[in-house]
């Protein structure tokens, strides 16, 4: 696994490294298929924050941790990252479990309320995969939407949480 740590106002110490880098290590007992590890750890006034990026097999698990001290920030997104992890995986077995049985999804559209301007613009692969595969990556990551390649169409398409907890599909018409 790759690891990389870096710091925004904050200069990353060899022992602060270590000790970053041993925890997130620690979680190859669970997936041994973490392609890499992007740790940011910043400071905001008083408080230190931790974020931490893991790529396993194109699904990323996502988790950050705010507190007052840097290493208890690091032990709280390892609780965190702990928790998605098996979460994640409980998942992957029921998915398996399931494997066979059509899914029922409803295409939905979404109405823009108000449009505002673009202040920030991310770019990253799109994995194929299936809406449900979606919705779980979409959990992992602790999002309201996420962007994917349909599996079975190969279209753009977009999962989104519905405020009755339940989610919504938006596929593109041909």
């Amino acid at each position: 696994m790759n690891i990389i740590v870096t710091g925004r106002h904050l200069e990353v110490t060899p022992a602060l490294k270590t000790y970053t880098e041993k925890k997130i290590t620690r979680f190859d007992r669970y997936l041994s298929n973490i392609s890499e590890a992007v740790v940011t750890i910043s400071v905001e006034k008083y408080r230190h924050k931790v974020e931490v990026l893991l790529k396993v097999n194109g699904v990323l698990i996502q988790a950050e941790g705010t507190t007052g001290d840097v290493y208890s920030a690091i032990d709280e997104v390892g609780e965190k990252l702990e928790r998605q992890i098996k979460k994640y995986k409980e998942k992957l077995v029921s998915h398996r479990k399931s494997e066979g049985k059509a899914g029922v999804e409803a295409s939905e559209a979404a109405s823009i309320a108000e449009i505002g301007r673009i202040i920030k613009n991310k770019r990253f692969e799109l994995k194929p995969m299936s809406p449900d595969e979606a919705a779980m990556q979409m959990e992992l990551l602790d999002k309201d939407f996420f962007v994917f390649t349909n599996d079975n169409s190969g279209d753009i398409n977009v999962i989104y949480r519905r405020r009755d907890g339940n989610f919504g599909l938006i596929e593109p018409v041909k």
